[in-house]
């Protein structure tokens, strides 16, 4: 089978973000550099749990501003790279779930590669926000998932329950199954000849 790869740079007055997907059928190697420490080790799981090889060097108006630019577009770059390895998406599942525990968190993961970008994230009732870490907070979360989605063209539903106090608990678990989820929904079928839409194709 061909290596599915991608690299992809954006450049702006905010940010400096090259990602490089080496493989997408790989072994989870990773070489992930960015200003933001929690989100240099989710992305480091996501990698790993979904196979994924993967190198992202960005840098940012961290000190200057807050993470949420580079947290934000490390998610657009990711996504458009993600999109640009799969091509035209011909053979893929398309779909993939996952549940993943941490300590008392459960967190489920759905995705359709459909061409639509769409985020969704649900949480159980009476739940507290989990506190900042290393000024991440689980809103900048958010942000990321919702640009990785949309730049990949993915209905992305997210549910956790419950969101512990505690952020990397809350987080780490997403982040596994969103790269189990992810890793199944790229990989061929071989039973599928074409693209996996009755449309014929997928944008």
């Amino acid at each position: 089978m061909k290596i599915r790869t991608a690299t992809l740079k954006r450049k702006t007055t905010e940010t400096d973000i090259t990602v490089k997907i080496n493989n997408i059928d790989g072994s989870g190697k990773t070489e992930i550099k960015t200003p933001v420490g929690l989100l240099n080790h989710m992305l480091e799981l996501f990698a790993f749990h979904g196979f994924f090889d993967l190198d992202i060097d960005a840098t940012g108006d961290f000190k200057k501003v807050d993470i949420h630019h580079t947290n934000e577009d490390v998610g657009i770059v990711l996504g458009q790279a993600f999109k640009e390895a799969l091509g035209d998406k011909k053979g893929i599942k398309r779909f993939g779930s996952a549940f993943v525990p941490m300590e008392e968190v459960l967190a489920h993961v759905t995705i359709d590669i459909s061409g639509r970008g769409y985020y969704r994230l649900k949480t159980g009732k009476g739940v507290v926000a989990p506190e900042m870490k290393d000024g991440y907070v689980f809103n900048d979360a958010e942000h990321f998932f919702d640009a990785f989605a949309k730049h990949l063209g993915m209905n992305l539903n997210i549910f956790v329950d419950p969101l512990d106090r505690d952020l990397h608990t809350t987080l780490e678990p997403i982040f596994k199954a969103l790269g189990i989820a992810l890793d199944q929904a790229t990989q061929i079928d071989p039973r599928r000849k074409g693209i996996p839409s009755t449309k014929g194709v997928i944008d």
